[in-house]
């Protein structure tokens, strides 16, 4: 049997990862309340990250069999996808959350869209062979490129939209009601899916001790994660912004401190002597 090689492997994983971005409204919608409320890319990088680190963890995680194998688990996350753009919709509406701390909302519902992005790599892992972590990095790298793409056509049109059609505020209630609206009904549509399934007791064997330890490394690493991602968004909002760091090295250097004005002198005079 003729083995699969490593580039072979990761080409049927990545055209159905792009796909699937962009095919799954419920990813776009999140992302969009997510970054209603900025304005500039530099303050979206760490609320990006977060996102990115959280959903690309679950991700591989449930590659590995790190996730839930029971009937339920797949509805479940769907709710609650539908729940955190109703979530993120909301607070928009209301404005009670700050963004300073919106990467670490976008790092926990980062988590539950990383296996709803799980539940489609699975028809792609078929090709993988044995390059698992090669199909894994391009159906990943996929998504971002999604990711990507859509961050850098949001923002100038939330922009132009804001600027000439509506003030920022009541634009940012009426495009995060409509979407919250929308979400509402998925959820609850999907809520009607998940009750349908029997919610059973696992039995106490060694298959979920096995189990359990899984979801302890998993939460383990989840929180290195936090962390370094905690750490990252301090060390990025502590940086000063572009303009004020050109300001403060004009000042500082005395090449750039502006000469005084010559003082003029009449003809016939020195301007060491008075008149």
């Amino acid at each position: 049997m003729r083995r699969r090689s490593r580039i072979g492997s990761s080409r049927p994983a990545v055209v159905p990862s792009r796909a699937e971005f962009w095919d799954g409204t419920d990813h776009l919608l999140f992302l969009f309340c997510l970054v209603i409320p900025f304005r500039r890319l530099r303050a979206l990088i760490p609320v990006v990250t977060a996102f990115t680190v959280a959903h690309s963890t679950t991700l591989i995680a449930s590659a590995y069999n790190f996730a839930p194998d029971f009937l339920w688990f797949p509805p479940l996350i769907e709710v609650l996808i539908a729940a955190s753009i109703v979530y993120m919709a909301l607070e928009n509406i209301v404005g009670a959350g700050s963004v300073q701390r919106r990467w670490m909302i976008a790092f926990g519902f980062g988590l539950v869209h990383g296996f709803g992005f799980s539940f489609a790599l699975r028809q792609s892992l078929q090709f993988a062979g044995t390059h698992l972590l090669t199909s894994l990095l391009s159906f990943n790298a996929g998504v971002e490129l999604g990711q990507l793409l859509v961050l850098i056509l949001l923002i100038p049109v939330l922009q132009l939209f804001f600027r000439y059609a509506v003030a920022e505020r009541t634009g940012t209630i009426i495009l995060s009601a409509i979407v919250a609206h929308t979400a509402w009904h998925w959820m609850l549509d999907r809520g009607g899916v998940l009750r349908q399934f029997r919610f059973e007791s696992p039995a106490l064997d060694a298959t979920l001790l096995a189990m359990l330890l899984r979801w302890l490394m998993l939460f383990l690493v989840l929180g290195g994660m936090l962390w370094l991602v905690r750490m990252a968004s301090r060390r990025w909002a502590a940086r000063p912004a572009p303009a004020a760091t050109e300001s403060a090295d004009r000042a500082a250097s005395p090449l750039l401190t502006p000469l005084e004005p010559a003082t003029s002198v009449e003809p016939g005079l020195s301007p060491d002597r008075p008149n």
